[in-house]
């Protein structure tokens, strides 16, 4: 979120951007602030259906307004803090993931002047920035999820085992579009818990880079160079250079022979 207000800043020029996520079905809290000069917006909690923010959740689209405090389209409740941050022109953007709304960005001007096609179009990337994080987020979450369950019925028979390393696959395909450090770093301790669970590694210790490691674990899973590369966001011809550079370094001849050796090394499961 803060990231996305900085960047629709600058993208627009306009001086204030703000937003929040919602925290049940029809409030959402506002947590983030850039380029305000006051703290009268934070920990505002915007209703659904309320102001110009809340008229955005209701609708599900994004709503503007020239003049915040003489429009007619909106309801007034939080004209107070509006005029205690000096904002006059206002556009509210949703976040929509899976066709529900999970919060709002805002963009401001301290003057009454119309926003044109262009700032608002800039707005709304934004917005769309952070629903495409949400969704990564969520994806990781489930798969976080279902990770642990079948990490805990690894033990039942080969077909468990595959489940597993398949999670493990979709996992670290996962990791490098995580923006949020403390969401990778559950990513990857599970991805190791994944990799740990078939038994104590070799003596031998083998480092490899942790692209390498994601070209391994989706070769292990039975994808293509190409499949691979679409999965990881890489051409198929730097898919196979990890993949020669993991090679060398098991001291294997062929793909097979690289996933063996990564398994009897702990790198995967």
């Amino acid at each position: 979120m803060r990231a996305a207000l900085l960047r629709m800043r600058r993208a627009t020029g306009l001086p204030v951007a703000f937003g929040g996520l919602l925290a049940g079905p029809r409030q959402f809290r506002i947590a983030e602030l850039s380029g305000t000069a006051t703290a009268a917006l934070r920990g505002l909690v915007i209703s659904a259906g309320s102001g110009l923010g809340g008229k955005s959740v209701a609708l599900a689209r994004p709503c503007a307004v020239t003049n915040y405090r003489e429009s007619r389209h909106i309801s007034h409740e939080y004209d107070a803090v509006v005029a205690a941050e000096g904002l006059r022109s206002v556009v509210a953007v949703p976040v929509v993931v899976g066709r529900r709304v999970r919060g709002v960005l805002y963009a401001a001007l301290r003057e009454a002047l119309p926003i044109g096609d262009r700032l608002f179009g800039a707005a709304v990337d934004a917005a769309r920035d952070v629903e495409q994080a949400l969704a990564v987020r969520d994806e990781a979450e489930r798969l976080l999820a279902a990770a642990g369950e079948r990490a805990a019925d690894a033990g039942s028979g080969a077909g468990a085992w595959e489940e597993v390393r398949q999670a493990h696959g979709e996992l670290r395909a996962l990791v490098p579009r995580v923006a949020d450090p403390e969401l990778r770093a559950a990513l990857l301790g599970v991805c190791g818990r994944l990799a740990g669970a078939a038994g104590p590694p070799a003596a031998r210790p083998v480092a490899l880079t942790p692209r390498e490691l994601d070209v391994l674990a989706c070769v292990a899973s039975g994808t293509t160079n190409a499949a691979a590369g679409e999965r990881l966001g890489l051409r198929p011809e730097t898919v196979k250079g990890y993949l020669r550079s993991a090679m060398r370094k098991l001291g294997a001849h062929t793909r097979l022979e690289a996933v063996v050796a990564a398994r009897r090394a702990g790198l995967l499961p």
